[in-house]
């Protein structure tokens, strides 16, 4: 692997902590973004003092003429895929704009990639929720059976990217990671809009009472386990990035909480779930763990913990960004 790598989606989340991870090791980032950069805050691959991601605002959707011409430029031999139309209750609302996204101008990226004689392998960014709920821990063999139109639109594109591997020996390797979270994330996902709304006496919505259950890991972790898939991943795998832990929704609110010194009850408001939304996705982190000798190191106490200090190391800047999601075509 060279030190020049493309990350799409690079002020994503999860992409600007995968950003993150990579200027602490030394690589040259290119990221591709269809947004402008956020606020510091929000942006964890500004944190680092030793480099900066070369950051090009191109979308998928507008702009892939450019965004192949700028690979060709950069020649990377590793590209991380983490763009997406990523909200699961909004795509109801717009499902054309998720299956614009996230199936037709992906599958054109990836028909344009195939090409590329310089690009020794492709990450891409999936997720759990193309299995719809599940009765336990599953491993990367489990059927889908995706209940959005989110969902439904990923598993497209994961499904398009089997048979690129099949038949043209597309070096795609793909990874699914459970509840992501840390310091820097967008602030209406749960645990960040937990904390906010604690901290600026906001009542927080419980949507069905928050029995769901989940499994969260701390984005440190995923970064790791990313880079290891993306280093020495087997071609044509998927891998689960996942802890062996999971928590309601209920608690994991309750835990904050009580980290916070405040009554649940004062907290939240019980409302009514979203349609299709899964009971339970766990996954079964097996493989990478003994293919790839991947293992976490933050535990969720910990990693809420950060998360905490960080809300209120940056309030001032924090309490006048949306707390809820605004949608982008």
């Amino acid at each position: 692997m060279n030190k020049k790598v493309c990350v799409i989606g690079s002020n994503s989340f999860s992409g600007a902590n995968f950003c993150k991870y990579l200027l602490e090791q030394g690589f040259q980032v290119v990221g591709i973004g269809r947004s402008n950069q956020p606020v510091s805050a929000l942006l964890p691959h500004s944190w680092v003092s030793n480099g900066k991601v070369d950051f090009f605002q191109l979308n998928l959707n507008q702009d892939l003429a450019e965004i192949d011409a700028l690979l060709d430029k950069v020649k990377p031999s590793h590209i991380y895929n983490f763009a997406a139309q990523s909200m699961v209750g909004q795509s109801w609302e717009f499902p054309e704009h998720w299956f614009n996204t996230n199936v037709v101008s992906t599958i054109k990226l990836h028909n344009i990639l195939r090409h590329k004689d310089y690009l020794d392998k492709y990450i891409h960014i999936s997720t759990p929720e193309v299995y719809g709920s599940c009765s336990g821990f599953v491993d990367e063999s489990h059927p889908f059976n995706p209940s959005t139109p989110y969902a439904v639109s990923r598993a497209a594109a994961d499904m398009s990217l089997k048979t690129f591997f099949d038949v043209h020996q597309f070096p795609v390797v793909s990874t699914r990671a459970a509840n992501v979270y840390g310091e820097g994330q967008q602030l209406y996902r749960i645990i960040p809009k937990t904390i906010l709304s604690i901290m600026m006496g906001l009542k927080l919505p419980l949507h069905g009472g928050g029995h769901s259950e989940r499994s969260f890991i701390h984005m440190d972790d995923v970064s790791n386990a990313t880079k290891l898939i993306g280093d020495s991943g087997i071609v044509g795998s998927c891998y689960h990035i996942s802890t062996k832990k999971s928590v309601s929704i209920r608690n994991l609110i309750m835990q904050i909480c009580q980290m916070l010194s405040v009554n649940f009850e004062d907290v939240c408001e019980v409302t009514e779930d979203r349609p299709g939304k899964d009971a339970m996705y766990l996954l079964d982190s097996e493989r990478v763990r003994k293919e790839l000798d991947w293992q976490e190191t933050i535990g969720l106490t910990v990693g809420l913990a950060r998360t905490i200090e960080w809300a209120k190391n940056n309030f001032e800047t924090l309490k006048l960004q949306p707390l809820e999601y605004i949608h982008k075509v």
